[in-house]
């Protein structure tokens, strides 16, 4: 079944499942971009895509999405600050654990790898400001209490990359009751249902340019 969908999605969206392949990443970024967001470790990470920025559409499908595990598939638009404009050409990255609540390695040593691990990937926005990414369902980290979650990272034209709160999950036991209710989501609430579609998790996070983000233009 898995492999099905797999084919499906793939058919759907080619570039999507294909756009991870490259080796070579010439995506830079650029001193005279307005400096927004606090300070963000290995929001750098960005510009390891392996295929330039412009070549990207708005769907991916994440590394180990083909083994054996819970399926999800996360789905949003992103909006201008205004909350209801659509934001075209917005590059969001993410990253998360595998099942074991690992970010296992393929034993990468010179690039955000080895932090991140292998479970990312890269999505560059249309007119529409929709975006999807198929994975499986992260894990918590091993022998912790921290919740399950998925790391994005933002990129728009003319700003410098900066962090959004990360997704999590509202079934999740470890999630705090604070963390469901957040005074001041940066980016707009990470809390995300998720809904059972066929043996797929189906989950959707609207995101909002800005909101909350320290330094960001009015």
């Amino acid at each position: 079944m898995r492999l099905i969908l797999l084919f499906l999605f793939c058919s759907a969206s080619f570039t999507g499942c294909t756009q991870n392949t490259s080796k070579k990443s010439t995506n830079t970024s650029n001193a005279a971009d307005l400096k927004v967001g606090a300070s963000c470790e290995g929001c750098e990470a960005i510009f390891e895509c392996p295929v330039p920025f412009p070549q990207l559409n708005n769907t991916d499908t994440l590394p180990g999405f083909t083994l054996s595990g819970p399926a999800i598939l996360v789905t949003g638009t992103i909006y201008q600050r205004d909350g209801h404009t659509p934001a075209r050409d917005i590059v969001l990255y993410i990253y998360h654990t595998d099942l074991q609540g690992r970010y296992a390695t393929a034993g990468a040593t010179k690039t955000w790898e080895k932090r991140h691990g292998t479970i990312r990937g890269w999505i560059r926005t249309g007119a529409d400001g929709t975006y999807k990414f198929y994975s499986l369902l992260p894990a918590s980290y091993p022998n912790s209490q921290n919740p399950r979650h998925i790391h994005p990272i933002i990129k728009e034209p003319g700003k410098t990359e900066y962090w959004i709160d990360e997704f999590v999950f509202d079934n999740d036991p470890l999630l705090p009751a604070a963390e469901k209710n957040r005074n001041k989501p940066v980016g707009g609430s990470g809390l995300i249902h998720i809904a059972d579609q066929n043996g797929l998790m189906v989950c959707r996070r609207d995101i909002i340019l800005g909101l909350n983000v320290s330094n960001y233009p009015n």
